[in-house]
């Protein structure tokens, strides 16, 4: 095995990493308006809910729990539901009406006016996802995305959406998991 190689490989995804999130505190802006949209939901003791396929959908459940556990602080369970976790749910729609349809159509059972749909898709263009915002929208829903650096589906009709600096998953990952807790931690204190 050669160790230099792997030295060098090691060092240069974590240097990409880095600017990563270099770039990423040039958003702080956008970052404060998702936040916004979440905290005033809370307030209002809306709902949160959360999607995304494969790691975004392991992510959108972290996240889900981070509001209905706790994040840094004992207090209060906060509304976050991730639309990923109910695998009856998930193979009954996808069975009978297609794998489209597997979060559009629990949010469309569950979600009112005044909730939050946050939707996470590294490529901004997972067609499901995009079903799910398009629900979300139409039920009055508020929509925060987070994507990739390119434009997409989700960059287009999210009301807020946070665009990772990068085209790399691993790295678009990284980020999201880091904006969420951004998120969770600014709600958190808005709330409790």
């Amino acid at each position: 095995m050669n160790h230099a190689r792997h030295s060098a490989a090691i060092t240069d995804i974590i240097g990409e990493s880095v600017g990563n999130l270099e770039k990423l505190k040039l958003q702080a802006e956008i970052i404060e308006q998702a936040a916004g949209v979440i905290i005033d939901a809370l307030q209002r003791g809306r709902a949160i809910y959360f999607c995304g396929n494969g790691g975004s959908a392991a992510d959108a459940q972290h996240l889900a729990a981070e509001l209905s556990g706790r994040f840094l602080k004992n207090r209060r369970p906060l509304p976050g539901v991730a639309l990923t976790t109910n695998t009856s749910a998930l193979t009954a729609i996808g069975n009978d009406f297609g794998y489209d349809e597997i979060f559009s159509r629990q949010l469309e059972g569950v979600a009112t006016a005044g909730d939050v749909l946050v939707a996470l898709s590294t490529s901004g263009n997972s067609a499901n996802v995009v079903k799910a915002v398009d629900s979300a929208r139409n039920a009055g829903v508020k929509t925060v995305g987070l994507t990739g650096e390119r434009d997409s589906a989700l960059s287009a009709k999210c009301d807020v959406c946070l665009k990772v600096p990068s085209a790399s998953t691993p790295r678009i990952q990284e980020m999201h998991i880091l904006l969420g807790h951004i998120l969770c931690e600014l709600a958190e204190n808005a709330v409790t």
